[in-house]
């Protein structure tokens, strides 16, 4: 049995994060969480540009244009759909996971997902970096493995 799986050594990867301005309070701390891991990791400032976005929406069109690119050796999205009051939740996490997971299947090379989906506001900044981890920290992490991996495979 041969084993194969990503490590963190791609310090010369190029990375895309798309993340919502929706709810920036929250988002806001993933791309902190997310940018902190790349540099962390040896990734430089340099390799590495932010899109936002208005909303969660919004995430799948960009990161499609974005992958079109073939400037960048992975993406990451990364946004907060919040439950509160609202009937429309369902709706657009539903197409926003959906957008994302297509781009991912399509793709060649690897899209991560960093949506978090609460029931409300301070749960969302409990992920984000105030008591439970930060999603956008993971999201890196779990990047850098499949960029790595990718390189393997192919």
């Amino acid at each position: 049995m041969t084993r194969y799986e990503g490590n963190f050594q791609n310090s010369n990867a190029r990375i895309a994060i798309v993340a919502s301005k929706f709810n920036e309070i929250v988002t806001h701390h993933l791309v902190h969480g997310a940018l902190a891991t790349l540099k962390q990791f040896g990734i430089s400032e340099e390799n590495i540009d932010v899109y936002w976005v208005p909303g969660s929406f919004e995430i799948g069109f960009a990161g499609k244009k974005i992958l079109n690119s073939n400037k960048y050796d992975g993406i990451m999205t990364l946004g907060a759909v919040i439950k509160g009051e609202t009937d429309h939740y369902s709706m657009i996490i539903q197409n926003v996971t959906n957008a994302i997971m297509q781009m991912n299947l399509e793709a060649e090379i690897p899209v991560t997902f960093g949506i978090l989906t609460t029931e409300n506001i301070e749960q969302a900044l409990q992920r984000s970096g105030l008591k439970v981890g930060n999603e956008g920290s993971s999201t890196a992490q779990s990047l850098l493995e499949m960029i790595s991996l990718n390189k393997i495979i192919a």
